[in-house]
């Protein structure tokens, strides 16, 4: 069955607001846009390349990437083929962290608020972008 707006305004709402009474700070919609296409979508990612994908402005980019950084969620490294090219890669942490939102969404769509997220990694509330 199709979701209508309100229901998927709904889900999300809750989602969201099991996810803010669970950590200490939270991701912008931008790191969390951000985050995702490193985590799910084929690379290798680049700041040109998700600045593209996202059509969002490079500084922007350079700026979330760099609180992801921050947080363990991603690393950068060196391309191997073009030393001037930068990769962004995604962290065992940034993919636990992924894992967790999901299940407060899958929770939220059973109806379910989870007041925890089992040893979530608390977030720092100085990191933003």
């Amino acid at each position: 069955m199709a979701m209508n707006e309100r229901a998927a305004l709904n889900l999300w709402r809750r989602a969201l607001a099991s996810y803010v009474r669970t950590s200490d700070g939270d991701l912008t919609a931008r790191q969390q846009a951000i985050l995702m296409a490193v985590a799910l979508s084929a690379g290798p990612h680049t700041v040109r390349g998700l600045a593209t994908d996202l059509d969002l402005a490079k500084p922007a980019v350079t700026r979330a990437v760099d609180a992801l950084e921050k947080l363990g969620f991603v690393r950068r490294r060196r391309d191997e083929h073009d030393l001037r090219s930068v990769i962004i890669e995604r962290t065992v942490e940034g993919m636990t962290w992924l894992r967790e939102f999901a299940e407060l969404i899958i929770a939220a769509e059973a109806g379910e608020e989870r007041k925890s997220i089992a040893d979530a990694k608390p977030l720092d509330k100085n990191v933003a972008a």
